[in-house]
């Protein structure tokens, strides 16, 4: 048997903002901008939420969008402390020769991870990425291995990787969706080594090159990811950007120039900014409902979420969300801590918007053998109780 727990108002967690907002308030949202691109996808960074999006499964070619996979590679040797930036890796004669974009890196020289990093992501520097995955896998095939390792890991169903550097290879493929996910994952779990993207040119070998993002002169708030281009992939441009506390990924692929790539995403973001906010709602661990618990050493146990609740919405219906909870009628002592005891429903003008399971946030022990068989009782008369 189940019941519905109606739990604090999401309106009176967030105080004030509801009616500022309902004052301001955008009645309608627009549908987004059309745009000239095989695919693209618009998601809150917080939320997860899609605000807008064409063919985002589509498979294609990433060209160098690849080196975002090949960062999340590097990055994660970096954080496991099996690579260092200050580690020097020798130059092989393949990276060395292999062929398009390049930091001009020399063989049989030695160069700075940290400066490999740079390479790979302001000057989109193949030669870079190729020393890295040697030294990093022994060779690219097994670093290409090791990306689809971690693309799987990350959700990203429809990707495959062949080689570190995003040169045509038949099956290196991704989708926008996928490169929208590998984009949050570069944020939240490296937010340390992010401030890479946003740097603007970067000088080796006494060359200066400029990062090809163009939205990084053009927007202040665009501050990072990754250009690729060749001739099946066209122009393809991922892009995160921040205004007043909001972070919005949009990736689009396959646009006919450097200027439509970066035209095109700059209408997507402000389209995002424009019509959406996103709210936090609630705390990760913080307690949402104290349920009542069966045989347990305590009365009651604590429900709450494993992880932050954010949720984004159309602009001035803050005050249309509301908030319940569907527990299981009888909890049951034992129960380990994190066990699923029920959903959290999030529901915008009345209809389902979003939900969360409710786990415990606590280990419930079973009570004594007198306090199990009172209970006991107590449980038989409730249920003919429940039956009327």
């Amino acid at each position: 048997m189940q019941k519905t727990t109606t739990i604090l108002s999401i309106l009176l967690l967030l105080t004030g903002l509801g009616l500022a907002q309902a004052q301001n308030a955008v009645t309608t949202t627009p549908q987004p901008p059309q745009v000239n691109a095989s695919s693209y996808i618009l998601m809150d960074y917080h939320s997860g939420h899609v605000l807008a999006s064409e063919n985002p499964h589509l498979q294609v070619e990433p060209a160098s969008i690849t080196k975002m996979m090949t960062a999340y590679v590097v990055f994660s040797e970096i954080k496991a402390g099996n690579l260092s930036l200050d580690d020097m890796i020798t130059v092989s004669e393949k990276a060395w020769r292999t062929g398009g974009s390049k930091m001009f890196i020399e063989v049989d020289k030695q160069v700075q991870v940290e400066d490999l990093i740079r390479g790979m992501i302001i000057q989109s520097g193949n030669d870079a990425c190729v020393a890295l995955a040697e030294h990093i896998a022994g060779s690219e095939e097994v670093f290409a291995s090791m990306m689809n390792q971690h693309a799987k890991k990350l959700g990203m169903t429809h990707s495959n990787f062949l080689n570190a550097t995003g040169l045509p290879a038949e099956g290196h493929l991704v989708t926008a969706h996928d490169v929208a996910l590998l984009g949050r994952a570069l944020i939240t779990d490296f937010p340390n080594l992010y401030h890479y993207y946003s740097e603007k040119e970067f000088t080796y070998n006494k060359i200066k090159q400029h990062n090809r993002n163009t939205l990084l002169y053009r927007d202040p708030t665009v501050d990072g990811f990754k250009t690729g281009h060749t001739e099946a992939a066209g122009y393809c441009l991922a892009t995160s950007a921040m205004r007043n506390g909001m972070r919005i990924i949009n990736v689009i692929m396959g646009t006919e120039s450097e200027k439509a790539r970066a035209d095109e995403t700059q209408k997507l973001i402000n389209y995002g900014f424009r019509f959406f906010e996103t709210h936090k709602l609630y705390n990760a661990g913080d307690e949402q409902i104290r349920a009542e618990l069966w045989k347990g050493k305590e009365e009651n146990i604590s429900l709450g979420l494993a992880s932050d609740l954010f949720i984004t919405i159309p602009k001035g219906s803050y005050d249309q969300l509301n908030a319940n909870a569907d527990i299981p009628g009888l909890l049951t002592a034992p129960i380990q801590q994190g066990t699923q005891l029920g959903v959290l429903n999030i529901t915008l003008n009345g209809q389902p918007f979003t939900q969360k399971p409710l786990v415990a946030l606590e280990t419930a022990e079973q009570a004594g053998w007198w306090s199990r068989s009172m209970d006991g009782i107590g449980l038989w008369f409730k249920s003919f109780g429940d039956d009327e």
